[in-house]
């Protein structure tokens, strides 16, 4: 056995069965390990930022890490962009980094690279394997850091004679870790603000608590104290949808956000940090919690918020008859031009029972949630890290993660063009995805940021750094040369239609709304 069949065998054997994958020279002796190890599903991605998003989106709906294969720093640096995302929403991914052969670094070949130093700003473990024997132990190390309470990146770096050298064989794994709790003082503390204070103080929310337990349990405490629940801006992944409680998310753009804040008091921290800002403004707060407002964390990333929660409804004796039934909007099938509302009706009346859907919809999205709170029950995924072409590769993630469910990932055409690869990925195995790109031939939410910054009224040299034409993308035609069927919409009647069509039939489809 060498030292990349020694390390394929572990990560099956660690539960680590997943391999998305874009390989180069120094990765083949991993490649051919996969002919003799059955357990290892790999897919292949043919951009290295489609390979990170991947293991993102399948953690997200597992909670187990995949593995990801990469050849070299520069494979490596190709997908740094969603491996920061990945970071930001603490899903766990376990990398494996080709690396010449010990003894051919030294001529300091063309693609030799400190590949170290480019997997620690988004790794929490990084390790180069130093002979063939200790490869499969090392590589029980990533499993262990990336399973972790919070979850990690694990980057392990594998020299090309490490991978074709004698191992030592499968190496023992770590005991799964148990999940901290919860400090009972925080939970002393987040009682008594809301019983003295409930109507102004904000339980702000994220991670496992936007489960639909987590969701159960914070309706419940609001309706005894009338406290308000709601999310960051973002979430990695959250419950939605008929039966479930409906909570809104802190507004995007400061001014919004400092008038829905500017009431509490208090602010009880469910996983969540800090209300910020995404960008710096002039003349406008980093912060977003209005002056005097105390802020008391109750559980951190990678605690166990639900029984947090539960010990927070018993202590105030909250249970499900202090519930205030939420009024929704109806679903509503819509007809007439596309805009921002009928665009958002088509997508909560057409969306099935347990779609996921991975949202990158940037500017057009942005008042999606209230019409989609009424949808079938579903899971809702965002960008946590903000580097764009996020949601195409994690759509893949999670469409491997739950065959049986439907995704629907919405995504701006600017944001579409960095890993339009997906596409391809989606094609070759058959994922049931549907990929709806708001085509509105320009980096809508740069346009605003531009004015949001006060930056003055552009000029035709900066408008050309905003608009995404001359030529005009064809997004059908580019689906169809990655064979996924595809379908141009111009109302609101198309667009259910396309909706419906894609609802039905399994597989990949792109629909392109034209706005």
């Amino acid at each position: 056995m060498n030292g990349a069949e020694s390390l394929v065998r572990t990560l099956v054997k660690g539960g680590v069965d997943v391999c998305f994958a874009n390989p180069g020279t120094s990765e083949m002796h991993f490649v051919a390990a996969l002919d003799r190890v059955p357990g290892m599903r790999c897919v292949l991605g043919l951009f290295e930022d489609v390979v990170m998003g991947a293991a993102d989106g399948y953690f997200r709906m597992t909670g187990t890490p995949a593995s990801t294969l990469l050849h070299l720093g520069p494979g490596l640096a190709n997908g740094l962009a969603n491996l920061h995302n990945a970071k930001k929403a603490h899903s766990g991914v376990v990398n494996i980094v080709g690396q010449h052969a010990g003894y051919h670094i030294g001529y300091n070949p063309p693609l030799a690279c400190d590949i170290e130093g480019l997997a620690r700003p988004m790794s929490s473990w990084v390790r180069t394997s130093q002979d063939a024997r200790s490869v499969a132990t090392d590589g029980a190390g990533a499993i262990a850091a990336a399973k972790s309470f919070p979850a990690q990146i694990a980057t392990l770096i594998l020299p090309a004679d490490t991978a074709w050298n004698e191992a030592a064989g499968i190496a023992e794994l770590e005991p799964s870790p148990q999940r901290p709790s919860h400090s009972p003082q925080a939970i002393e503390t987040a009682a008594r603000i809301l019983c003295n204070d409930g109507k102004r103080t904000l339980l702000l929310m994220t991670g496992s608590a936007l489960t639909e337990q987590g969701l159960v349990l914070a309706e419940r405490v609001a309706g005894k104290t009338g406290c308000t629940v709601m999310g960051p801006t973002f979430r990695p992944r959250m419950a939605r949808g008929r039966g479930r409680f409906s909570i809104e998310r802190i507004p995007y753009v400061i001014e919004q956000a400092l008038s829905v804040l500017q009431r509490f008091r208090h602010i009880v921290l469910v996983e969540a940090d800090d209300p910020v800002a995404f960008f710096a403004y002039p003349n406008k707060p980093s912060l977003l919690k209005p002056a005097g407002c105390n802020v008391h964390r109750m559980t951190a990333w990678g605690e166990n918020s639900i029984v947090a929660l539960e010990a927070l409804a018993s202590m105030l004796h909250a249970s499900a008859k202090d519930v205030n039934q939420q009024k929704l909007e109806e679903l509503v099938k819509p007809s007439g031009p596309l805009n921002h509302t009928t665009i958002a009706q088509a997508i909560a009346y057409a969306l099935p029972e347990n779609a996921i859907v991975v949202d990158e919809s940037v500017s057009t999205g942005r008042g999606f949630f209230s019409p989609t709170a009424a949808a079938a029950p579903h899971d809702w995924l965002q960008n946590m890290g903000g580097s764009i072409g996020f949601s195409t590769p994690v759509s893949i993630g999670a469409a491997i993660a739950c065959p049986n469910r439907k995704v629907f990932c919405m995504v701006g055409d600017g944001s579409a063009m960095y890993t339009i690869q997906s596409l391809w990925t989606q094609a070759r195995e058959g994922l049931d995805v549907v990929t709806i790109v708001f085509a509105n031939r320009m980096y809508q939410i740069l346009r605003g940021e531009f004015d949001g910054v006060g930056a003055g009224e552009p000029g035709q040299r900066a408008l050309d750094m905003l608009k995404i034409d001359r030529p005009t993308l064809d997004f059908v035609g580019l689906a169809r040369g990655m064979g996924v069927p595809g379908r141009a919409v111009r109302t609101a009647e198309e667009f259910n239609g396309a909706l419906a069509e894609a609802k039905a039939e399994p597989g990949p489809m792109l629909i392109e709304v034209q706005m």
